[in-house]
């Protein structure tokens, strides 16, 4: 993506910040605005939501003093077969050292209590992809039903210029720049998914095959964010999510992740 380098005083947004269109977008981050992106997306989708909170308040206590110790929201969809949740916990959940921001989930039918596959997004995913890969989802019929091969999300990314690893073409990839990856491999601790080889692998052996992409803008430093699909996540979703990180169009924001911010392109929003 060309783009010029941004004026000493671009535009401000209505929340007082300058604006400015970003890429690549798989380095952008979430803007700091995770959460509403996807959940705007999946109000337009006609997705309910529910919202839990537990905490504490104290006898004569002022409302805004309130110790609020857990906050969950669940988004439904209407025929109840798919699920998103976001959650601040105070027992986290971590991938790659960040914590879980959303959790995506389907199952087959309603008579199962068991999701058939789940996947999972840290803070700073772009929220683009995340909201990419739940229309995908919505639009299914059937969203645990494996419709394509893997080989989709290496075709997803490659039409945008990422680059096939070497030693493994059919199976990983990553941007030009080698600080974004994505990997079919054995999943990560602790994911969610209706393969019963998840749960039933002995330490010694590998497990079930399941997508993991992340940026890592410095070799051996944090990553920037982690994602992670359950062994069964249909790969023609994983794929909806894979063409959004890697597409090459600029993206809106305000909050530059400190990692990146001197790798990214930028241009004033006018």
């Amino acid at each position: 993506m060309e783009v010029p380098l941004s004026p000493d005083f671009p535009p401000l947004s209505s929340h007082g910040q300058p604006e400015f269109w970003v890429g690549p977008r798989h380095l952008a981050g979430d803007d700091g605005s995770l959460y509403d992106t996807v959940a705007d997306t999946l109000a337009g989708l006609g997705w309910a939501s529910l919202t839990v909170v537990r905490g504490r308040h104290e006898p004569d206590e002022a409302y805004e003093d309130r110790q609020v110790l857990r906050s969950t929201v669940l988004h439904i969809s209407p025929d109840r077969l798919r699920w998103a949740q976001w959650s601040l916990a105070d027992e986290p959940f971590y991938l790659g050292e960040l914590p879980i921001a959303w959790q995506v989930s389907a199952r087959a039918e309603m008579s199962s209590p068991l999701a058939g596959w789940s996947a999972y997004f840290t803070p700073d995913v772009p929220g683009e992809a995340v909201a990419d890969f739940l229309v995908a989802l919505d639009a299914r019929d059937q969203p645990v039903e494996p419709l394509a091969g893997p080989e989709v999300v290496l075709d997803a990314v490659a039409a945008h210029g990422w680059l096939r690893d070497i030693d493994q073409p059919q199976a990983a990839a990553t941007d030009p720049t080698f600080t974004s990856h994505l990997s079919l491999g054995e999943a990560p601790p602790l994911i969610q998914d209706g393969d019963p080889r998840v749960l039933t692998t002995n330490a010694s052996e590998a497990g079930p095959p399941g997508w993991q992409a992340w940026a890592e803008p410095v070799l051996g430093a944090p990553c920037l964010w982690v994602a992670s699909f359950g062994p069964s996540a249909p790969h023609d979703l994983v794929a909806a999510f894979a063409a959004s990180l890697s597409s090459t169009a600029p993206v809106l924001r305000r909050v530059l992740p400190e990692a990146t911010r001197d790798r990214l392109l930028r241009a004033p929003a006018i």
